[in-house]
């Protein structure tokens, strides 16, 4: 058995497309690897800070992620080896296991689709896209629809721009 506690730098973008942990940022490192009898068992997690934007209003989001890991690595010529596709299992080659991909795989499960900067976040106006957490009361926009526009013109064209509802305009 051997314990593992160290920091290393990640050495890709790992996660989705609104939230990661970036290239270069600190991982740090707290694995446990064991022989077993197929291969070398990986347990331990990995800590990372992730950034992202929220994905209703967009606003920049940062934080850390804590991921739990336990990972089989087969010996070569061992019947695990044989008996699963290359892809399913990870790989003991020259006594080194290479852990990234098992990482990257956690990470992704670990991580939200999609990243919330609160969970009541009311998120960007569709008409002018302002935040509307931040805008002032009540906004909104007085929007006609375009199946009626030509009529709103016509009554206020007849009105003589008076109020529809005084009867002055004919449709």
């Amino acid at each position: 058995m051997m314990e593992i506690h160290e920091t290393v730098t990640s050495p890709s973008r790992i996660g989705l497309d609104f939230i990661a942990i970036e290239r270069g940022a600190d991982l740090a490192l707290d694995l446990r690897l064991e022989s077993v009898s197929e291969g070398v068992l990986v347990t331990g997690t990995v800590y990372g800070p992730t950034v992202g934007e929220c994905t209703r209003c967009l606003s920049p989001l940062s934080g850390d992620i804590e991921i739990g890991l336990t990972e089989l690595f087969a010996y070569p010529d061992s019947a695990t080896e044989s008996t699963t596709a290359e892809d399913e299992v990870g790989h003991v080659l020259d006594d080194t296991v290479d852990i990234e991909q098992a990482v990257v795989d956690a990470v992704g499960l670990a991580l939200p689709f999609a990243p919330l900067c609160s969970e009541d976040c009311p998120g960007l106006c569709p008409d002018c896209g302002v935040a509307l957490a931040t805008a002032e009361p009540g906004h909104h926009h007085d929007k006609i629809d375009p199946r009626w526009a030509k009529l709103t013109s016509m009554l206020d064209e007849s009105n003589g721009g008076d109020d529809p509802g005084q009867g002055g305009g004919r449709l």
